[in-house]
């Protein structure tokens, strides 16, 4: 007997999916999260698409602070690209309202049937005989409890995947440095994602405004530190000052966001990594929130499976790989090479590639669409990636 079937680390989105799915199938779950709020701080952007939303939870005006119709991309010389969002594939479609969403997230796994307790965190693992023994911590009180399954939902900082013996380490061109500050008393249009590229910008990433409504915006920044001259906070201070010297910031987050394309294996004995605990985030967007939920998801299908064959072997866990890579693996591992080649790019490239596109109205608002449109203009600049972009 142990005193759970599954216990979650971390009520980000990817945590509380895996919890309520869990739930949901009948199993009992633990979702702890070591801050006293759930969803704060945010450390995000917030954008997400709605077509991949809308297949987890309903939309709800508390916590969508922003519906976006459309994207401007500025090069280095400001030159402007316009995607839509028109089909089906859009990259972002709202920004949220994170502190809101989050709990929200949390309240659906516990409406489930999870347990969910806050300002609660792991602070060891041991496996022994089969099971998982977890040391909490809880309001200063350190307990041992015993669970069949871990999913390790804590963030680009794991500790779970470090102690079950996963190899989470990355490297200094893996990780995007990032600064973001809430503004107001800026003009913007309120259903516009704003993408400024290039390395006058930002290098190794770009900056970013997401609109919140009609008053405040996110904008931010993410750097390579193994590139940028720079730090992240000075890229944007430089940008800010010159773009929207009226501005007020009233609140600022920091963070790193893994951008290494995935985890080879997510998983070992029982022991599954979602989110960005498992490299998740997209390589040339950070955005990494749809990718959590997914991972989520599919960590609580298989923990029930793994519970229902009394099976909680790494041999067994490899279901969730194999689920997580027939989704997302091969987008991640397809931006994982584009962003390499974006990284070699000067200035000078991502101009002439604007000029070449400015005016076209590119009806898709993704990744892949836009690099489409680049390879038909400068088909050898992306010709060794041909057969992953068609």
């Amino acid at each position: 007997m142990t005193d759970y079937d599954v216990v979650v680390v971390g009520a980000g989105p990817g945590g509380s999916i895996a919890a309520k799915t869990a739930a949901e199938k009948g199993l009992d779950v633990l979702l702890i999260e070591k801050r006293q709020e759930i969803g704060v701080p945010v450390r995000c952007a917030e954008g997400v698409s709605k077509e991949d939303l809308e297949k987890f939870v309903e939309p709800d005006k508390r916590w969508i602070a922003a519906e976006i119709e459309k994207a401007w991309i500025f090069s280095p010389d400001e030159t402007k690209v316009e995607l839509s969002a028109e089909k089906a594939g859009n990259e972002v479609g709202y920004v949220l309202e994170r502190k809101i969403f989050d709990r929200h997230l949390a309240r659906l796994a516990s409406k489930a049937g999870a347990e969910v307790r806050v300002k609660t965190s792991a602070v060891g693992l041991k496996r022994e005989n089969g099971i998982v023994k977890l040391k909490i911590r809880s309001l200063g009180k350190e307990e041992e409890i015993t669970t069949k399954i871990v999913i390790g939902a804590d963030g680009i900082e794991s500790k779970v995947g470090k102690w079950a013996g996963i190899d989470t380490t990355l490297k200094l061109g893996e990780i995007e440095s990032c600064v973001q500050y809430l503004m107001t008393n800026i003009e913007f249009e309120s259903d516009v994602t704003y993408f400024w590229v290039g390395k006058r910008f930002a290098p190794g990433g770009y900056i970013w405004l997401f609109p919140k409504g009609d008053d405040a915006a996110n904008v931010g920044i993410g750097v390579m530190p193994s590139i940028a001259e720079k730090k992240a906070k000075e890229y944007l201070d430089d940008f800010v000052r010159k773009k929207f010297p009226d501005g007020e910031i009233v609140e600022v987050v920091v963070g790193g966001v893994p951008v290494s394309g995935g985890l080879k294996s997510a998983v070992s004995d029982n022991v599954m990594l979602v989110g960005d605990a498992a490299r998740f985030a997209d390589p040339i967007t950070g955005g990494g929130i749809i990718n959590a939920m997914k991972s989520g998801y599919y960590a609580g299908i298989t923990a029930y499976e793994a519970v229902v064959e009394e099976d909680y072997s790494a041999k067994f866990l490899k279901k969730y790989d194999e689920r997580w890579k027939k989704d997302f693996g091969k987008k991640l591992e397809r931006n994982k090479k584009i962003q390499e080649k974006l990284l070699k790019m000067d200035d000078e490239t991502f101009n002439k590639i604007a000029k070449s596109l400015e005016g076209m109205r590119i009806e898709e608002f993704s990744v892949k669409r836009l690099v489409l449109e680049i390879f038909k203009k400068y088909p050898k600049l992306f010709w060794d990636m041909k057969d992953l972009i068609f």
